[in-house]
């Protein structure tokens, strides 16, 4: 691997094996675009080249929330940081069920951050508004608090787009609450996709949120009630309408083996994508925390819960180990299991140069990486976005997250 820096002009070469064909590739990155990509001798442990991880549901990490009173650009930039040892290169920020004027406040000072730092703007991608139009029910509701939970109205969601600069890309609710069918109708006639999340609606519901609709099951089998009916329930009619695209979290604590194998099966390939649905305990030590008023557990194992429930409290990992966890559950190939998490929730969201693998001309979006068979994690080395390196040999690099 070679850096040369001449003048103002960055070039950066990555040798490895191409994730898209296994074959020995160096990718030559000049201003922050990829200049050329040549086959190339590689020894048999070469790392694997991919285009970064692109998260759809990052609430936070390490201490860091999207949801916190006092959300900070330092804090903003500290995610984006702390997401590239992953591998992820771009994310929604995701912002959960609080007070209406934080929800407004915090979407002002993400669209402020991202139009301050360009670098900000090619690592979030946009906001994912999950609630507070969701079920206020125990199991559906997950760890999103009650009191903040209401029917839906598009005027103030309106509000909350003007507030953040139409940067709403997906927004999850529950399709049964009061106004809902015509909330989606209104909302799915602009470039916000809806989802269908923390409910409790009946299948028939469901069809109607579709017809309305609704293009996405968010963190399909979670945000769920313990006890559903046998067959007739938002599960089953979920994962077998074929218009709804979905989302799923397969850390290994999110969804058995056999769950993730069967919606893997029976959604495609084509119409999965793979979610961290991190949450700001995620990455920190075991024990109990305060998150905004919800005690939440931290497991020796990494994995976050109510501490005083059986439910889960948002995901401790990312897409590092939901990529590995979705191959040992599968046994898909390595390749097809990186798609759900790049090329997949591109092209749902149409965007674009993301999406397109490697090609001479197109944004520097890019990540190394090890992986062995049955490993719970993948290893990443390196990870480039565009003008910069965000993180390499085991640390944040001053990167191309520039400060004001």
């Amino acid at each position: 691997m070679v850096n040369v820096v001449i003048h103002h002009i960055i070039m950066d070469i990555l040798r490895g094996r191409s994730i898209y064909n296994d074959e020995g590739i160096s990718v030559s990155v000049e201003n922050g675009r990829i200049s050329d990509v040549k086959t190339a001798e590689i020894p048999p442990d070469a790392p694997y080249i991919s285009q970064g991880f692109f998260d759809l549901q990052v609430n936070g990490y390490a201490g860091n929330d999207y949801n916190s009173p006092g959300l900070s650009a330092a804090e903003i930039r500290k995610i984006v940081e702390l997401l590239a040892a992953s591998g992820t290169t771009r994310h929604l920020a995701t912002i959960i069920t609080g007070p209406t004027k934080r929800i407004e406040s915090n979407l002002r000072t993400i669209a402020m951050a991202i139009e301050a730092d360009s670098s900000l703007a090619e690592a979030i991608q946009g906001i994912h508004l999950e609630g507070p139009y969701i079920s206020a029910e125990e199991g559906a509701r997950g760890a999103h608090q009650a009191k903040y939970i209401h029917d839906p109205d598009f005027d103030e969601f309106q509000g909350w787009q003007e507030a953040c600069g139409n940067r709403i890309k997906i927004i999850t609710l529950a399709p049964e609450r009061k106004g809902a069918l015509e909330f989606i109708e209104r909302v799915s006639r602009g470039e916000t996709v809806v989802a269908i999340g923390h409910t409790g609606a009946s299948p028939q519901r469901i069809r109607e949120a579709v017809e309305a609709g609704a293009r996405l099951s968010t963190h399909l089998g979670n945000g769920s009630h313990s006890m559903v009916p046998r067959l007739q329930n938002y599960i089953w009619e979920q994962l077998a309408e074929d218009r709804l695209h979905a989302g799923i979290i397969s850390d290994g604590y999110h969804l058995p083996a056999a769950v993730v194998k069967v919606i893997a099966r029976t959604k495609g390939l084509g119409r999965l994508i793979l979610v961290s649905d991190v949450a700001v305990m995620g990455g920190k030590e075991p024990g109990v925390y305060q998150w905004d008023g919800i005690a939440v557990r931290v497991y020796e194992d990494g994995h976050l819960g109510l501490a005083d429930a059986e439910f889960l409290a948002g995901a401790g990992h990312l897409l590092d180990r939901c990529i590995a966890q979705f191959v040992r559950f599968t046994g898909v190939r390595l390749s097809e299991a990186v798609k759900l998490c790049t090329t997949n929730p591109a092209q749902f969201l149409g965007l674009q140069p993301v999406g397109k693998g490697f090609a001479a001309g197109i944004p520097a979006d890019l990540t190394l990486f090890r992986w062995k068979p049955g490993a719970d994690k993948l290893e990443v080395e390196k990870t480039v976005l565009n003008k910069g390196v965000l993180y390499a040999d085991g640390k944040a690099v001053k990167s191309n997250v520039e400060k004001p």
